[in-house]
């Protein structure tokens, strides 16, 4: 069934209404857009070229910044754009767009997240077994199928969202088009959506940081009881820890924001919480996961002095 709503184009109010900020914030995330995809960027190109790292660990740190640099641009450009502009419009079918990628890329990230502690679990606690359970055909299948199960992820909202009713106000009290804000300017009942949002979202969210907490206590207990050298329990641990905050700050945020109706949570809170895992996770990957990194230093190294 076609959508039958009245509206043809949403507002996005931005990230706040004093206008006495938005050059300032202009500027502070044109900033953190471009080393979002400089470093997320640079990493990709390393990780393709430099033959060294063509492992099962890198190839996710690929698919990871890949993400990122798609995940940012989703959402910042239009953001940007609207902190200079007086015309802060979307059509109907660029926030429906919009709204799709924002949710595949995202879905998608959270289930890499989860891989990726998984290739940590194996090449950590069985390093006699590691390549031959991360084997190529392993990764390749395992990234298409969470890319894939993220595309139809978003699709369901998508779809779903736009058969909504939209007969009142077009005025969306965010930076970008996402399903809650959108839920609260429809027309009837959106009672489904809402299950939809909280049940199939919540569980690949929930899901997924299940599995990445599990390979985490498995690596940190596997540590303890293995590792007889303080000094390589100390690094492994910190960086360990370093890799779950990120973790711990996506899947939290997330988690929150989805879990609650769309009535359920303020304007003002949901707009700060998305921040922060739209523009300051993308941001935080590239460091975390390369800044204790040899392999990764070296390659760089070795790319700057050809």
């Amino acid at each position: 069934m076609l959508n039958t709503t009245s509206v043809t184009k949403f507002l996005l109010l931005g990230v706040t209404d004093i206008q006495e900020l938005q050059p300032f914030l202009f500027v502070v995330f044109l900033t953190i857009y471009f080393i979002s995809v400089a470093g997320n960027g640079a990493i990709l190109m390393i990780v393709i070229s430099d033959p060294r790292l063509h492992s099962p660990m890198y190839f996710f740190l690929g698919n990871l910044s890949c993400l990122d640099i798609c995940y940012s641009t989703v959402t910042l450009p239009k953001m940007l754009q609207n902190f200079l502009s007086t015309h802060k419009a979307i059509s109907f079918l660029g926030c429906i767009s919009q709204l799709h990628f924002f949710h595949f890329l995202g879905g998608t990230e959270a289930m890499l997240l989860a891989v990726m502690a998984f290739d940590r679990f194996v090449a950590i606690c069985k390093p006699l077994r590691y390549t031959v359970i991360m084997n190529p055909q392993l990764c390749t299948q395992m990234a298409i199928t969470i890319w894939t199960i993220g595309f139809f992820h978003a699709l369901l909202h998508s779809v779903m969202t736009s058969r909504l009713n939209f007969c009142g106000s077009n005025c969306i009290h965010h930076f970008f088009c996402d399903v809650k804000p959108l839920l609260k300017l429809a027309c009837g009942n959106t009672e489904l959506n809402q299950w939809l949002l909280s049940t199939v979202t919540g569980t690949i969210a929930m899901g997924s940081f299940f599995l990445t907490f599990l390979s985490y206590f498995y690596i940190i207990t596997h540590l303890f009881f293995k590792t007889h050298s303080f000094g390589m329990l100390h690094k492994a641990l910190s960086t360990c820890a370093s890799h779950f905050m990120v973790v711990i700050l996506f899947y939290a945020t997330v988690l929150f924001t989805y879990s609650h109706p769309a009535s359920g949570t303020s304007m003002d809170q949901d707009r700060i919480i998305a921040i922060m895992y739209t523009v300051v996770t993308p941001v935080l990957n590239p460091l975390i996961y390369t800044l204790r990194n040899k392999e990764v230093k070296g390659a760089f190294n070795r790319a700057i002095k050809r």
